[in-house]
């Protein structure tokens, strides 16, 4: 109730205050995402494990840096050498977990391959999540030439000593693990988060 003084008089008005509801959330989806929260300011150091064709690009120090944190997303900058253009972005939307590759050029500006990725289709585990291609990511995939991505799958895994992130379709299939029971000195801020 607020109270309002009115020239001597007062007046009392209902104030209705709209919260904005929570967000829907399973259960394993929110085990996973707290799992990767709880690495939030530290940064670890990774091999590639799968890369079928072999394809250039991933040569030189692999860093992943658990950098931004809020209750509904996670920054995860994915560093290969200098190269400090690519950071993940996982967003709880209500009704999964959404997946984002930010590319950035080392200017700042955004790639024009850039926030492609994907979005939870099921309840996955709590160590596991998939990430099928969404619409926005096949219409990009397809202007610029590359359509057999569109059947991309990202996955994460998550255990006590071990994050991986790999993608898969079909005829390539590519891995990185990280470990996570010894963290390193955390890289430089990606490209376009300064």
């Amino acid at each position: 109730m607020v109270l309002l003084v009115l020239a001597g008089t007062s007046v009392g008005l209902q104030a209705n205050i709209v919260q904005p509801a929570p967000l829907v959330s399973i259960p394993t989806q929110d085990a996973f995402f707290d799992k990767l929260k709880a690495h939030c300011g530290k940064a670890y150091a990774g091999k590639v494990t799968v890369d079928t064709p072999s394809q250039p690009g991933f040569e030189g120090p692999l860093i992943m840096h658990v950098r931004n944190c809020e209750a509904h997303q996670l920054h995860i900058p994915f560093h290969v050498g200098d190269d400090h253009s690519r950071t993940w972005i996982l967003t709880k939307t209500g009704s999964g977990i959404s997946l984002k590759h930010d590319h950035r050029k080392q200017d700042g500006s955004h790639d024009t391959s850039t926030m492609y990725g994907g979005h939870t289709t099921d309840a996955g585990w709590d160590n596991v999540q998939s990430f099928p291609a969404d619409q926005y990511s096949k219409e990009l995939f397809v202007t610029q030439g590359i359509p057999q991505s569109n059947t991309n799958i990202w996955q994460m895994y998550i255990y006590p000593e071990r994050f991986t992130y790999r993608l898969i379709r079909e005829g390539r299939e590519f891995r990185v693990d990280f470990d996570l029971s010894k963290p390193v000195d955390l890289p430089p801020v990606p490209w376009g988060y300064e």
